[in-house]
């Protein structure tokens, strides 16, 4: 046992599996509830406010040390807030702009992605207040005679003196680093593993200046509440005025350095790191799968005239609320969500959602017992799925799908090519319908003007066909009719 967990914690992924890691991360962050984001929102924004202060303490009165070191022994400090949020499993939004990767893969919609982010943002600013109004009440500005208030305070004005463009391209940068740092855990299921790729990426963003909004949202205001209840025995003691400070405030915070570090950010995590890599390893994978839309029916033509009622159609008994999968989907959320809607089948749809194939929990099966159930990491739903998709049209009768699905006309009606009878059969119609054996699907995609709108299974077509037996009786009814029968 011991040694195949040591084997287990050395394991690495390649660069294509750390992609489908990502996937799953990205996905995983659109699955939470509104409640449970913004709890861990809140966590991650207090880890990152803890962390500056980590790095406004290693920063703070060695100046001996020289300006290189010091900063980048801050920077390994500041590392902390990271590992604790990939760790505790905190939702910090830098990371959490990632989740575009579920967008590209059509799994959410833009305004759901936006959600998602806003989410996080607002906790992540919560999270960064509560520790604020813990740190203003310790006095913590006090320590070192006062020098570690003044580092807080010369950090957050220096926040405050870029340029637009500047805060933003710092942004960009930032978030490039941390968001190729959360990549870099993509690598291994290890935790100390995961923790020792964070701090470099971390420590070159802190030690070099780019602007991390969520920090920000701690640290700017640090300084800001440091400048306006500081005594003046602090201000007297360092020999400095605090009108040196007076561009502290909080609409110089907001515009100067807020929003455009945030759009920065959102840029150097979203795009650069996460649709960037999405479109090396994905992309060419969707595209070489050469995906033809299916917009064909089958022919289900009654071939027995009956007088019926037959105006209901297949339209009238389709299932809209059936699962549909998307082509690229990872196969094990594939299955997760066949499994939770109770279904052994499902469409499987392009990135435009064209009907492309058929994934059955039967096609996953034999491919896991041919992999000696040991699945390959990385498969997506088009790796499996049935390509030859037997779909109706939605304007075919309720007669006509029931009979497709119970009756083989080659069976019944056995001819050649050119019409004539091949043998001679001594039953009638309806044994030879009740003896042959026929395969048919359970489920079919039902597309109306090449369009899918949903599935039609036997369920719907029996449930259709229920009435034939007259109303639905009561369990007395039931009873009474088992003791006459």
């Amino acid at each position: 046992m011991s040694t195949t967990n040591s084997i287990d914690l050395r394991q690495f992924f390649s660069p294509k599996e750390m992609m489908s890691e990502a996937e799953k991360f990205a996905l995983g962050k659109t699955s939470k509830t509104t409640s449970m984001t913004i709890s861990l929102a809140i966590m991650a924004g207090a880890f990152i406010g803890l962390a500056f202060l980590f790095y406004i303490t290693v920063t703070t009165g060695n100046p001996e040390a020289g300006w290189g070191i010091s900063r980048f022994l801050g920077g390994l400090a500041f590392s902390m807030g990271l590992i604790l949020i990939v760790l505790c499993g905190g939702e910090l939004f830098t990371s959490s702009v990632l989740s575009s990767i579920a967008w590209a893969n059509k799994e959410i919609s833009f305004n759901k992605m936006l959600t998602i982010w806003g989410k996080v943002y607002i906790g992540n600013f919560i999270g960064a207040t509560v520790l604020l109004v813990l740190v203003s009440a310790a006095g913590l500005y006090q320590m070192d005679h006062g020098s570690w208030g003044l580092n807080a305070l010369n950090i957050a004005q220096h926040k405050l003196h870029h340029t637009p463009v500047q805060a933003f391209s710092l942004g960009i940068l930032c978030n490039l680093l941390v968001c190729l740092a959360i990549w870099l855990t993509f690598s291994s299921q290890n935790a100390m593993a995961k923790a020792f790729m964070v701090m470099l990426p971390v420590a070159m963003f802190v030690s070099s200046g780019f602007e991390h909004c969520v920090a920000n949202m701690f640290m700017v205001p640090l300084g800001i509440t440091i400048k306006a209840t500081a005594p003046d025995a602090f201000w007297t003691h360092l020999g400095v005025e605090a009108s040196q400070y007076s561009d502290l405030t909080i609409s110089n915070f907001i515009t100067a350095n807020l929003i455009p570090v945030t759009l920065g950010n959102i840029l150097g995590g979203s795009v650069l790191v996460g649709l960037f890599n999405w479109a090396v390893f994905r992309m060419p994978e969707i595209k070489a799968a050469e995906l033809r839309p299916v917009t064909t029916t089958i022919n289900t033509n009654n071939v027995k005239d009956i007088t019926m009622n037959t105006n209901i159609l297949v339209r009238d008994i389709v299932n809209t609320n059936a699962p549909v999968l998307v082509a690229d989907m990872p196969v094990e959320i594939a299955m997760d969500t066949l499994l939770k809607s109770d279904q052994q089948g499902a469409p499987v749809t392009d990135v435009s959602g064209k009907l492309v194939g058929f994934l059955s929990l039967h096609d996953v099966m034999v491919e896991l017992w041919c992999q000696d159930y040991i699945p390959e990491k990385g498969q997506k739903v088009v790796d499996l799925m049935t390509r030859d998709v037997l779909a109706v049209n939605a304007d075919d009768t309720l007669l006509d799908i029931s009979e497709y699905l119970c009756i083989d006309k080659e069976q019944l009606y056995p001819v050649s090519d050119s019409g004539i009878a091949m043998r001679l059969n001594t039953l009638s119609l309806e044994e030879r319908a009740k003896s042959m054996k026929v395969t048919k699907p359970h489920m079919m995609p039902v597309l109306d003007n090449g369009e899918l709108i949903g599935v039609v299974s036997r369920i719907e077509v029996a449930s259709a066909l229920r009435p034939i037996y007259g109303d639905t009786l009561n369990l007395v009814e039931k009873e009474q009719v088992l003791e006459t029968a």
